[in-house]
C-alpha cells in the first residue's frame, strides 16, 4: 500500500505545485487569456495569488512531510486541505457552466482524499 500511497503523492503533488506555481506566477490578465481559467476573472489577482499558494504547499505538503519523517501527520492534513480546495473549484465552475472543468477537479479531488485516507490509515 505504501508504493501506492507513494504514486498518488507524487501525482498530486506534481498536478497542485504544477497548477499552483502557474497561479503565482502569471499575471492574472495573461490566466483570463486561457479558456479554462475564465474563473479568474470572478477573483482578486490576490485572490488568485492566494490559490496558487495554498496550490502549491499543498503539493509540497502530500510529499515532504511523509518523505523527511518530520511531523508525518502534516501529509494527510495537506491532502485533506487540497481535496476542500478541489470541492470549491468544483463549486466555481459547476456555478459559471465550466462543465469541461468537472472532470479534472473532480479527478484532483478523489486523488487527494485518496491520499489523505491512505496517509491516515498509514498514522
Amino acid at each position: 500500500m505504501d508504493i501506492v500511497a507513494w504514486i498518488l503523492s507524487a501525482l498530486a503533488a506534481v498536478a497542485f505545485i504544477g497548477a499552483g506555481a502557474m497561479k503565482l506566477t502569471a499575471p492574472r490578465a495573461k490566466l483570463l487569456e486561457n479558456p479554462q481559467m475564465g474563473w479568474a476573472g470572478d477573483f482578486s489577482e490576490t485572490q488568485v495569488k492566494a490559490i496558487g499558494g495554498i496550490e502549491v504547499l499543498g503539493g509540497i505538503g502530500v510529499t515532504l512531510p511523509w518523505l523527511l519523517d518530520i511531523a508525518p501527520v502534516l501529509t494527510p492534513i495537506a491532502a485533506v486541505g487540497l481535496a476542500l480546495t478541489m470541492i470549491g473549484a468544483t463549486v466555481v465552475h459547476a456555478r459559471r457552466g465550466e462543465n469541461a472543468s468537472l472532470p479534472v477537479t473532480g479527478l484532483l479531488f478523489v486523488l487527494a482524499a485518496a491520499v489523505a485516507i491512505i496517509r491516515f490509515a498509514q498514522l
